[in-house]
């Protein structure tokens, strides 16, 4: 292993960590969905690695094909702007989307006292909305939400700015093995990265009470999501 592969080596594991972590979209919409949709620890992790498989996958496959034909990094890097754009707006309207459909479902879910009353004359009280969208406590959903795979296409669409022109052509230089070192270095940091924080701070926030913002934790995260889409677009996190 040459010095220069080396340095390139530990930049990518430097840039996939510092990228990731100061960039919130990368863990946020996770954070606050696996809240507001009550997501497992287990289902929170498994959309959060395919969400950063895809994400770390679309730019290296773009980079692969722009060194294998010659491609100018200029077009690569034009390209990649372009799905950055698209991605933060997709984020910011998904955001707002989501925001508006909680407000109104926390209008109409506001809980109140309900007598249910069953076949056999035996009855009890417990806390009922009157939402078209609420399992009532008897009966099990098998309604599926679509919300992992908006999330999905978004972070595919979404792309990993620094890897193709400062890591993977100048990889490309090197070797095509030296290459695909930098790759796999730069994802395996990236999705282990949102990983940790999104595992983190789901553990951690599972200890706060919610129960007062309970109704609202839909809107909540809408309006994370959005402002997360924002300042990728606006600030350029």
């Amino acid at each position: 292993m040459t010095n220069e592969l080396t340095i390139l080596l530990t930049t990518a594991a430097s840039i996939g960590f510092f990228h990731t972590l100061f960039g919130p979209d990368h863990y946020l919409p996770f954070i606050v969905m696996a809240q507001s949709g009550k997501w497992s620890l287990r289902k929170t992790t498994l959309i959060t690695l395919l969400c950063g498989l895809g994400h770390v996958s679309s730019s290296a496959v773009l980079g692969l094909i722009g060194v294998t034909l010659g491609i100018a990094v200029s077009k690569l890097e034009f390209i990649e702007g372009f799905r950055g754009n698209l991605a933060a707006w997709a984020l910011i309207a998904f955001g707002l989307i989501y925001f508006v459909w909680g407000i109104r479902r926390a209008i109409r879910n506001k809980p109140h006292h309900h007598l249910h009353t069953h076949k056999d004359l035996a009855s009890h009280t417990h806390t009922h909305v009157h939402d078209g969208e609420h399992a009532h406590i008897h009966e099990a959903s098998n309604q599926k939400s679509i919300t992992p795979w908006v999330l999905f296409t978004i972070f595919v669409l979404g792309p990993c700015e620094p890897l193709i022109p400062l890591l993977m052509y100048p990889a490309a230089k090197n070797s095509q093995s030296g290459l695909l070192f930098v790759v796999v270095i730069f994802g395996s940091i990236t999705i282990t990265t949102m990983l940790a924080v999104v595992i983190i701070s789901t553990l951690g926030i599972s200890f706060v009470p919610m129960q007062r913002i309970e109704r609202y934790l839909h809107a909540l995260s809408g309006a994370a999501i959005f402002l997360s889409g924002m300042a990728i677009q606006f600030l350029g996190l």
